[in-house]
This record gives structure tokens, C-alpha cells and sequence, in this order.
């Protein structure tokens, strides 16, 4: 690979790790950026999974030790490893659904799949703050709910841990940096048995993978860091930007 085509995936790969450690959304750079280095979308999406699950990894490690260290928490009285189980099956259906997709279709569907994570960045949570007043779900939905969700975080995943915290606003008076490491650790086991089955399905690009891998440990632990220190309205003004341009940029890709 070209030198600035890896310093490009080694750079999006920090701030992707950055992104997913604060507020997430990381997938909105790391995704663009191996499509625009020449990847097959579907191959671009599996190996961006690939490249952030270490960096999460690492922002859990970040957001448990330290000075400003915190737990892992229940989810609606449900324990995290039950949650964490439902969550990786369903990243394992979403990682099956997604290498049965043909990247002409999947070229389609990106630009919606991003339309909706914008949304829900957005959107989310004003709109669980709402959902909150509202409605209240029982311990008996957040395993189906969390399979659900991991099956979206299989098969794309952008925003995902978003949409978890959303889900989880419904059923837990946590506050977000207390509910941080559990969503860290939950993106994590969904997106590593989709690594897993991208990896045995032979469908990753390792050269671009690499070196946007090293880049989201090293802005993975920084982000865990920063995290529990930067006011987040601040990180979402910025996160917000970046959504927009790209799902501005592959509409017209796939339409225009």
C-alpha cells in the first residue's frame, strides 16, 4: 500500500478510536476511509469492524483504571454478562447477514444505514429522554432488545453504541459516563464474533486493516482519557459534523 494511504487509515483509525471512546460514531470515518482507499464496500465494513474492536477494547481498559476510573454496571437488574452474551449473537447473525449481501446491494443500502445512525446521534437522546417520561420496559426485554441491536452492530454498526444507551435510558437511572465502560465492553463482544466471522470468511483487507488498527488502540485509550474529562456537547458538535458529510457523501455516491 502507498504511504499515505496507510498514514490516511493510520490517522482515521485514531479518531475513530477517539470518536467510539467518547460518544462514538467512529465507524463514520473509519468506513468512508477504506471505501475511499479502494475497498469493496462490504469488505471496507468488514474490515472496519476488524480495525475498531481493540481500540474499544482499550478505551474499557482507559475508563476502568486511572484516576478517574469507573465499573461496569446492570442493565435493568439484568447481569452485564447475560447482556454482553445476547449481544454478541446477535452481532454474530448481523456478521452472517451482512457477508450474504452483495456489495451492488449493499452499496444501496449504505447511504440509508448512515441516514439512520445521523438520526439517532442526533436524535437519541432527546428522544429516550421522551421514550424515559413515557415508557418503561422490564428486564424481560433488554436480552431480546440487546440481540437486536447486536445484530445491527454486526451488520454495520454505526452509532450502535448510541442506540445502546438509548435502549438502556429505558430501563436504567445510569448516568452516561457510569453506563461508558459497560457499552464499551458490550460493543466490543458484539463486533469481536463478527471479527470472527469475517476473518475465517477470508474477508478482510489486512494491509489497510493493520495499520487503521493501530491507529484506533492508540486513540482508543487516549479517547477512554479524554473521555472522563471533555464536556461532551462539545465532542458531539464535532462528532455531528463528520455525520452529515459522509452520509451527504455516499448518497451522492450511490445516487447521483
Amino acid at each position: 500500500m502507498p504511504t499515505d494511504i496507510v498514514l490516511l487509515l493510520f490517522g482515521a483509525g485514531a479518531v475513530a478510536g477517539t470518536m467510539n471512546a467518547v460518544a462514538g460514531g467512529g465507524s463514520f470515518v473509519t468506513f468512508p476511509a477504506l471505501v475511499f482507499a479502494g475497498l469493496p464496500s462490504v469488505v471496507a465494513n468488514a474490515s472496519s469492524t476488524v480495525a475498531l474492536v481493540p481500540g474499544t477494547l482499550a478505551s474499557v481498559w482507559a475508563y476502568t483504571t486511572g484516576d478517574h476510573r469507573t465499573g461496569l454496571v446492570d442493565i435493568g437488574g439484568v447481569p452485564v454478562r447475560r447482556v454482553i452474551v445476547a449481544g454478541a449473537a446477535g452481532g454474530l447473525t448481523g456478521a452472517i447477514l451482512l457477508l450474504s449481501t452483495p456489495s451492488s446491494l449493499f452499496d444501496g443500502i449504505v447511504p440509508w444505514l448512515l441516514l439512520l445512525a445521523t438520526l439517532v446521534f442526533a436524535f437519541g437522546a432527546p428522544l429516550s429522554a421522551a421514550l424515559r417520561q413515557r415508557v418503561h420496559i422490564g428486564a424481560g426485554a433488554v436480552l431480546p432488545l440487546q440481540f437486536v441491536l447486536g445484530i445491527y452492530g454486526g451488520y454495520f454498526g454505526g452509532a450502535v453504541g448510541i442506540m445502546l444507551l438509548a435502549a438502556w435510558s429505558l430501563v436504567t437511572p445510569h448516568d452516561l459516563k457510569a453506563l461508558n465502560p459497560t457499552r464499551m465492553l458490550t460493543v466490543s463482544a458484539m463486533n469481536g464474533i463478527a471479527v470472527a466471522w469475517f476473518v475465517l470468511a477470508g474477508e478482510i483487507h489486512w494491509p489497510a486493516t493493520l495499520s487503521m488498527l493501530a491507529g484506533s488502540v492508540i486513540g482508543g485509550f487516549v479517547g477512554g482519557r479524554i473521555g472522563q474529562r471533555l464536556p461532551l456537547a462539545v465532542t458531539r458538535a464535532v462528532i455531528m459534523i463528520v455525520t452529515v458529510a459522509m452520509t451527504v457523501t455516499f448518497f451522492r455516491r450511490a445516487y447521483f
